[in-house]
C-alpha cells in the first residue's frame, strides 16, 4: 500500500462522534487519540464551548483554508496541552509503550501501511496510508480496544483507558505528508521528553523526509 492523498473531487463520508471525521477509501491519514486524563477537564470544556462556536459558524464541508484554521485555532491548543504532560502518563512506562506497539504494528501490511509513529506519555500520533477495504473507525477502534485490554492487564487497573474520540487528518499531498512526517519526529523534543520517555519509529519513507 502506497500513500494516497485526498481527492477533493471524490466522494467523502463523514462520521461523528464529538468531531467530525472526514474520510476516503485508501487515503492516508495523521491521527491522534490520547488517555482518558490527558487533559484537564476545565480546560476541555472552554476548548469545546469555543470549537462548537466555530463550528456552527463553518458548517461541513470545511474549505482547506478553513480546516487550516480548525487545526490552528483547536488541534494546536490540545497538542499543547498534550505534551504538557496531564493525566497519569501510563506510556511513560516503556513496557506499556511496547505492548501498545505490538497492537500498532499487528496488521501492518494487512489493513494499513505503517508511515510513522510515536507513542508519547499521554497520547499517540500516528501516520499511516489505510487499506481501501478498510474503514478508519474500524481500525482505530481495535487499536483503542486491544491496547486497552493489555495495557490495562500491565498497569494492573480497569476501567475506560482512552478518550472516547480521536483526532484525524486527510494528508492532502506530498508536501502535506512531509509536514506530518516532520511533526511526528519532532514531538518528543518540543514537549522535551527523555530517551526513555517515548517510542519513535519511522518508515524508510519517513526517514528520507529531512
Amino acid at each position: 500500500m502506497e500513500p494516497h492523498y485526498f481527492v477533493p473531487w471524490s466522494d467523502i463520508r463523514v462520521t461523528r462522534h464529538n468531531l467530525p471525521h472526514w474520510q476516503q477509501p485508501g487515503a492516508t491519514y495523521f491521527v491522534t487519540f490520547r488517555l482518558g486524563d490527558s487533559i484537564p477537564a476545565d480546560l476541555l470544556a472552554t476548548w469545546r464551548a469555543e470549537r462548537d462556536t466555530w463550528r456552527r459558524a463553518h458548517p461541513s464541508p470545511l474549505s482547506p483554508a478553513e480546516e487550516q484554521e480548525y487545526h490552528r485555532l483547536f488541534s494546536a491548543r490540545l497538542d499543547g496541552w498534550l505534551d504538557a504532560g496531564h493525566g497519569s502518563c501510563l506510556l511513560r512506562e516503556p513496557g506499556i509503550r511496547v505492548r501498545l506497539a505490538e497492537v500498532l504494528t499487528f496488521f501492518e501490511g494487512e489493513r494499513y501501511r505503517l508511515l510513522a509513529w510515536v507513542l508519547m506519555p499521554n497520547h499517540v500520533h500516528v501516520c499511516f496510508a489505510l487499506h481501501p477495504e478498510w474503514a478508519m473507525e474500524k481500525v482505530l477502534s481495535s487499536w483503542k480496544r486491544h491496547s486497552a485490554r493489555v495495557i490495562n492487564q500491565a498497569a494492573g487497573r480497569t476501567g475506560p483507558l482512552w478518550q472516547r474520540d480521536y483526532f484525524d487528518r486527510l494528508v492532502r499531498d506530498e508536501a502535506h505528508l512531509g509536514r506530518v512526517l516532520r511533526y511526528i519526529r519532532n514531538n518528543p523534543a518540543k514537549a522535551k521528553l527523555r530517551a526513555e520517555e517515548y517510542t519513535l519509529w519511522e518508515s524508510e519513507r519517513a526517514q528520507a523526509v529531512e
